[in-house]
């Protein structure tokens, strides 16, 4: 199987080329990346517990789902692929903030994204795939926020990130979508 390639962008989020996923990491460069937040009709986040033996931030929570777009792929066809993929549902999305952010892991490699957060909506459960996620769990926004405060080893770096600089956003746009 072919090693999954990412596309490397510079800071305005133009295409500069393509690498493979643990080289980029390896080598801290920036590349685009997308980030899914499925909300219920009750404002409640679905939030996925990363499967234990992910290559870096195993067994942490974390949005819905992330990963990288692929060549020729536009931010929601990515979104919706990776949510079918993880999570085993599909929804529309709608695209909502980006931002680009750098974290070294414990382990030598280095998530710097380009990250395209993408909101919807869904009130089932999902039907995980456990090679991807290990658990899941409906959250208040305002509960992820004292629980992150609390205990920021449970979460992802950019969970965490996205949450300290986007919070009022999210919330705003949740609240919009759901009236």
């Amino acid at each position: 199987m072919k090693e999954e390639q990412v596309i490397l962008v510079n800071e305005k989020d133009e295409k500069i080329g393509l690498m493979s996923k643990m080289e980029a990491h390896e080598k801290a460069l920036l590349h685009r990346a997308f980030s899914v937040f499925i909300f219920n009709d009750n404002s409640e986040l679905m939030l996925q517990q990363r499967a234990l033996d992910k290559y870096h931030s195993p067994g942490l929570w974390t949005n819905t789902c992330c990963s990288h777009q692929r060549d020729g792929e536009t931010n929601i066809e990515a979104g919706r692929r990776r949510l079918q993929e993880e999570m085993g549902f599909d929804v529309e999305l709608k695209e909502s903030i980006s931002f680009i952010y750098k974290a070294p892991f414990d382990n030598g490699l280095t998530e710097h994204e380009y990250d395209h957060v993408l909101l919807g909506n869904y009130n089932e459960s999902p039907i995980i795939n456990e090679d991807e996620v290990s658990n899941w769990k409906w959250m208040s926004l305002e509960d992820i926020e004292v629980d992150i405060s609390l205990h920021p080893e449970f979460y992802t770096e950019w969970f965490k990130v996205i949450f300290d600089k986007f919070y009022e956003h999210i919330n705003l746009a949740t609240n919009e979508s759901n009236s």
